[in-house]
């Protein structure tokens, strides 16, 4: 191309674009981070970890790699971790063997169950640091679901009654957030009344408001002890994959039932309600990258597939782009130690 022939073209693009080249801004990684939309931080990640009885070194989950089931002791040095590294809340949840489920998740009640204890050691420790606990019984029960089974099915108002129960024996023991993640109908409007009729009202509620009936739960429950206990499935109380207007009746009924916070279940595959919860609803909602997606980018990042942590980073930064208050992650550590 002669210099005459480069001219007109330069000449052609200024005209055809009006002179606003947008590529200015991205030539430098200074410009780049100058202009940047959307930001992530450390304090927009919760770290969901499993807590196991018993002392020793952390145990790691065999199918999700780098995440570990940490001992009661190892829960306050991750809380003290979390502190240093700006994360502002853990989420607890409890590896139950066998000898702590029955058909009714009676251990949920259980003022000293593993959880408990893990919280007010925890808030005895590293006050700073929230804490987040889940509403549901599959942890505790026979038969892996997330409520009580009555001929054959999952009984909504019995599930109720005992989710009540659970969330205020968590309260008591020092959590900060409860999360009913089990989608039962009318339990965040109960659990708020159980919980300020017992001098609770300042525990807050994080609703799993749009929880879908997905596969990529599956290395949770190697988790926390229930694959291989889990009978049927859970479609009958968690959403169809192919719904989006539910997801908005499903929230605004638990914002009205008192949630302070919601939360879209698994997040990823539903950055679309996720944002739609966002543009619809005055109030923080989160996202759960869950066990399935954390481990599914492991997996490619172990075989050479994808870059790690840019993946990580990637895909962390488009929850928060689609709007998400934030995000609950087992990448959390690391990548609050690569967002400082």
């Amino acid at each position: 191309m002669t210099g005459r022939e480069h001219r007109d073209t330069t000449r052609a693009i200024d005209a055809a674009t009006g002179g606003r080249r947008m590529r200015r801004l991205r030539q430098n990684e200074w410009s780049r981070r100058l202009v940047r939309e959307t930001r992530l931080a450390p304090a927009d990640l919760i770290w969901p970890i499993f807590v196991r009885d018993g002392d020793g070194a952390p145990e790691p989950v065999a199918s999700m790699p780098g995440v570990h089931r940490h001992s009661v002791a190892g829960a306050v040095e991750a809380a003290r971790q979390a502190r240093d590294l700006g994360i502002p809340v853990l989420a607890l949840f409890p590896f139950n063997e066998g000898g702590c489920r029955d058909e009714n998740g009676s251990e949920a009640l259980n003022p000293d169950n593993l959880v408990c204890r893990a919280t007010r050691a925890i808030k005895t420790a590293v006050p700073e640091v929230g804490i987040l606990c889940d509403v549901a019984l599959d942890p505790y029960t026979s038969h892996g679901h997330d409520g009580i089974v009555h001929n054959g099915r999952i009984d909504n108002d019995r599930s109720v009654e005992v989710l009540c129960r659970q969330a205020i024996v968590q309260a008591e023991a020092g959590c900060d957030i409860v999360g009913p993640s089990d989608m039962m109908d009318g339990r965040v409007a109960l659990i708020r009344q159980a919980l300020d009729d017992t001098g609770l009202q300042d525990t807050m509620i994080m609703s799993y408001a749009a929880k879908y009936a997905s596969v990529f739960y599956s290395t949770f429950r190697d988790a926390v002890g229930s694959s291989g206990v889990l009978k049927g499935d859970k479609r009958t109380y968690q959403m169809d994959m192919g719904n989006c207007a539910e997801a908005l009746r499903e929230a605004a009924q638990d914002i009205d039932e008192g949630a302070d916070m919601i939360m879209v279940k698994p997040g990823l595959p539903y950055l679309d309600v996720l944002t739609r919860l966002v543009q619809e609803f005055n109030i923080p909602c989160f996202a759960y990258q869950t066990s399935g997606e954390y481990s599914m980018m492991m997996a490619a990042a172990e075989r050479g597939w994808l870059d790690g942590d840019a993946a990580m980073m990637e895909v962390l930064t488009a929850y928060k782009r689609a709007g998400a208050a934030g995000i609950l992650t087992y990448f959390a550590p690391r990548a609050a130690t690569a967002l400082a």
